[in-house]
């Protein structure tokens, strides 16, 4: 099964740095020279504007030194104040909650402010970015440096979650061949597949992989086909015979007539699907993405009356009371938590599905699994192990002892999976197979 799209975690800002403007979720080019760089991949939590860089040394613990800081200053504190009932000073104790803040909220707050320039107000950060802001307006310090930490260490694990989905998507490109020895002008060169050209012949040893698709110019050939089928059986060619990138050669030296380029070929279409699976959504991310952009603006307009309406129905109405009240309502009402896990859970879903060898086509596919009650196969690698062995030996004429004898010695040069199998058995019935046949 295979994939196809683009995985959407926000519109255009918001990388996981938090920090610049466009995001190129690099998941691998077309041509793909084998640095194993990804191509523009857009990630999109479905329309929140939460897009995440989410690169793969960006979830190490160093880089996240600013946010470990503040952590290590609320713990500080809260340590004196609630353990050792030491209160500092406000114009002490300030300033520190306010260096905690920063640290763990930088990017939050820049994001708030980009999308505020923009007349966007209804997203998770700038409601992050009211509800932490009112605390300390209130003098609530500790409660908003702890809500922004740890709205950050959410992000944080969020990042780490798709990083290592990413790579488990991103280790299906190590199955395509850096470089391939192509034949020109008499002379055998190694070069990249992408720069081999239509036609040309390129050759394939025992045990190297396919790179290009194309049709088998020499006698004969045995590949092993799993990485495109799932089958770890041998399949045997023959001249004229098509092969794909990414077979696998078992015997003699192999040529090949080249019939499509790198970044066309069936192995880099099926990468590249499964690269972008994300985007087939299911309903329920639809649903979730039409559903933020009317629930986050109720959140708001709630918490304001939940301000504002005690003032008329309540005696000894304390604003700085129900604004506490107003902006408790704002964070635990924060829809990042509700519109991320949904898109994060599928991503999470195809990521670890690559990582074990079942690729997706998409989103909207997981779903359906869902339904499936009862699953019956007999696949080569799951019942079965593609492994060929002698089971019964039917023998006229000759003792079965003789046939094998025989038999051993005419296959002892070849390594076809079937000759395999008779010099093992042979070799379990402790018979010679070097014995010279002789009609």
């Amino acid at each position: 099964m295979v994939a196809e799209g683009n995985h959407d975690h926000g519109s255009e800002e918001h990388k996981h740095d938090h920090g610049s403007e466009e995001q190129n979720h690099d998941h691998g080019s077309e041509e793909h020279n084998h640095e194993h760089s990804f191509a523009e991949h857009n990630h999109n939590h479905d329309d929140h504007d939460h897009d995440h860089d989410h690169g793969a040394g960006d979830v190490g613990w160093l880089s996240h030194w600013p946010l470990l800081s503040a952590l290590l200053i609320l713990v500080i504190m809260q340590v004196l104040e609630l353990g050792f009932q030491i209160h500092l000073p406000i114009l002490i104790s300030l300033p520190i909650y306010l260096v905690a803040y920063l640290l763990a909220g930088y990017n939050v707050l820049n994001l708030a402010f980009r999308k505020a320039i923009r007349l966007d107000f209804f997203n998770e950060f700038f409601l992050m970015s009211v509800a932490t802001l009112g605390a300390f307006a209130i003098g609530s310090y500790s409660e908003g440096v702890a809500v922004m930490v740890f709205y950050s260490i959410g992000e944080w694990f969020q990042d780490a979650a798709v990083d290592k989905a990413k790579r488990s998507i991103k280790a299906l490109l190590d199955i395509r061949p850096d470089s391939v020895t192509v034949i020109r002008d008499g002379k055998t060169i190694n070069i990249a597949p992408s720069e081999v050209n239509l036609d040309e012949i390129i050759e394939v040893k025992p045990g190297e992989k396919v790179a290009l698709d194309g049709i088998l110019s020499s006698a004969l050939a045995t590949f092993n086909t799993a990485a495109l089928t799932g089958e770890s059986k041998p399949d045997s060619k023959s001249k004229g015979d098509v092969v794909y990138a990414g077979m696998i050669n078992l015997q003699q030296l192999a040529q090949v007539q080249v019939k499509s380029l790198f970044k066309d070929s069936k192995l880099s279409k099926i990468l590249e699907m499964v690269q972008d699976a994300t985007a087939r959504k299911s309903q329920t991310q639809l649903f979730l993405s039409r559903f933020a952009k009317i629930y986050t603006p109720i959140v708001f307009l709630l918490a304001v009356l939940v301000i504002a309406i005690p003032f008329f129905f309540v005696a000894d109405y304390s604003f700085r009371d129900w604004l506490y009240r107003g902006l408790v309502f704002l964070v635990i009402s924060c829809p990042c938590a509700l519109v991320v896990s949904i898109p994060l859970g599928y991503f999470g879903g195809i990521g670890l599905a690559s990582k074990n060898g079942i690729l997706f086509k998409g989103s909207n596919f997981l779903d359906v699994m869902t339904k499936v009650n009862t699953v019956v196969m007999d696949k080569t690698g799951t019942l079965t192990k593609g492994v060929f062995q002698v089971q019964m030996v039917i023998s006229k004429g000759y003792s079965e002892e003789e046939l094998i004898r025989y038999t051993a010695a005419l296959e002892s040069k070849s390594t076809h999976p079937i000759a395999t199998a008779v010099l093992s058995y042979a070799k379990e019935k402790g018979l010679d197979s070097n014995e010279e046949v002789k009609d």
